[in-house]
């Protein structure tokens, strides 16, 4: 297979469990891969597995894994002829796009333009309607002027949020449900945003109790084609990070599953997409209506409940797309089957308020039958420098009744010691009766959250 690509080894400019699927991907097709690491992971499996391996920097990620020059001069030293960047980290900076094709790398990934436009929350809401894409109502002008956010804040009445246009993961954001806490809550909101992506612009826009958080995953080539490959439910959320996703969305109309899908292949041609990308959106079922929130330009954490029901390697599509190969496949083509759910488990204190959490993983043990992402491995020690998600535990089924029980079956049988975990807590969202009955939304925990933390007693 390798000969048909134009590169033949790949430099994944990330760490732990999405470097390793990465490479897993490259190995399919046989191509080599370079992993860049930072000290604090110089022991770590995905170094380890790698054909090759360069130390970039000390254990903060700004010294190495946002370190764009020394990313580049590692791709250089090993003769990599692409570069991958995963999630996060420098995934969705068209400024790191842009500088890998300028050294004459390719980039697995979207164009810089594309990533530029869908980055401001702003210019990619204006895309969105520009392409027949509904969004919320609200304000996105560029009159950032206090008087005319409180203005538009009038008009448009409680409750709404302010949020940051270069925002993401809930930073930056504040609901308003009364309109003298407007003043404070847009002033907070641009500090936020300030202070964590350098760009204070904010927005105003509706807010939707009891909403849905509805993906659809596309795909684009370079030769002008855009698929749709379903959609996904990630409303199991706390403090906007999502927890449980699945595939496919349940209890969804399905002339409304069919709009968001249609809607997100407009968008996607419209910027001219290539590469794996996801439009999100919420969904209102008090009014039947959905409205887009953004596009990640990049692969997603919850991405292999896509490939379980569609049977598609993600990952390989985006090397052969990155290659210059046309999608191998039409839309009608391709079939969705059965059901899936991701559930992720974190290192981290539930009852403290989902706080971080470090510690060696003195056991770590996950059972046969579900499909384990994880970047450690028993004996390993979680780091303070970096996301403490210890593997993404991904299950299928005819049903999605089948795929849930085996869900929470797989979580029953996770051994992890060394480390407090959220995996109580998980196990707790798979027997909660509304989830249980496709009943979710985004404010479902929140709003059951003292029974779902309530301490559960260990077993022998």
């Amino acid at each position: 297979m390798a000969g048909e690509m134009s590169f033949t080894r790949v430099l994944i400019a990330n760490r732990g469990e999405i470097a390793r699927r990465i490479q897993r991907g490259c190995r399919k097709l046989g191509l080599e891969t370079v992993a860049v690491f930072s000290e604090a992971d110089r022991d770590a499996p995905f170094v380890i597995e790698a054909d090759h391996a360069v130390c970039i920097g000390g254990a903060a990620p700004s010294d190495s894994y946002l370190n764009v020059e020394a990313i580049l001069e590692a791709a250089r030293a090993t003769g990599a002829g692409a570069v991958h960047p995963g999630y996060g980290f420098l995934s969705e900076n068209a400024g790191f796009a842009a500088a890998v094709e300028a050294a004459g790398l390719v980039f697995i990934g979207p164009e810089p333009d594309a990533i530029a436009r869908m980055g401001s929350k702003i210019e990619a809401k204006a895309a969105a309607e520009a392409a027949g894409v509904p969004v919320l109502p609200g304000y996105r002008g560029e009159d950032q002027s206090d008087a005319r956010l409180l203005q538009e804040a009038e008009a448009l009445g409680t409750p709404f949020l302010v949020k940051a246009s270069a925002g993401g993961g809930g930073r930056g954001m504040r609901l308003v449900s009364d309109l003298g806490d407007a003043p404070e809550a847009i002033a907070s909101a641009r500090a936020e945003a300030q202070s964590a992506f350098g760009d204070p612009a904010v927005f105003l826009e509706r807010y939707a109790p009891r909403a849905r958080h509805v993906e659809v995953q596309v795909l684009g080539d370079t030769h002008g084609t855009v698929l749709h490959l379903g959609d996904r439910d990630c409303s199991l959320q706390r403090n906007h990070q999502k927890l449980i996703e699945e595939a496919p969305a349940a209890d969804l109309p399905e002339a409304v599953r069919d709009r968001m899908r249609a809607a997100a292949v407009r968008l996607a041609q419209a910027i001219g997409y290539r590469s794996a990308g996801t439009v999100e959106y919420l969904y209102d079922p008090g009014r039947g209506e959905y409205y887009f929130l953004e596009m990640n330009t990049r692969l997603q954490v919850e991405h292999p409940v896509t490939e379980a029901i569609t049977g598609i390697d993600l990952v390989e599509w985006q090397l052969r797309v990155a290659s210059g190969e046309p999608l191998p496949a039409r839309q009608d083509a391709l079939t969705i089957s059965g059901h899936a759910f991701e559930a992720r488990l974190y290192a981290e204190d539930v009852p403290a308020g989902f706080l971080p959490a470090t510690g060696r993983l003195a056991r770590l043990a996950f059972p046969q039958g579900a499909r384990i992402e994880t970047g450690v491995r028993q004996g390993d020690t979680i780091s303070p420098y970096y996301d403490p998600m210890i593997a993404k535990i991904v299950t299928h089924g005819p049903t999605r009744a089948v795929a849930l029980r085996a869900l929470e079956s797989a979580l029953v049988d996770t051994e992890v010691a060394g480390s407090v975990t959220n995996l109580d807590f998980l196990i707790a969202l798979t027997r909660h009766d509304g989830f249980r009955a496709g009943q979710v939304d985004t404010g479902l925990i929140a709003r059951d959250l003292d029974d779902l933390v309530a301490a559960a007693e260990p077993d022998p």
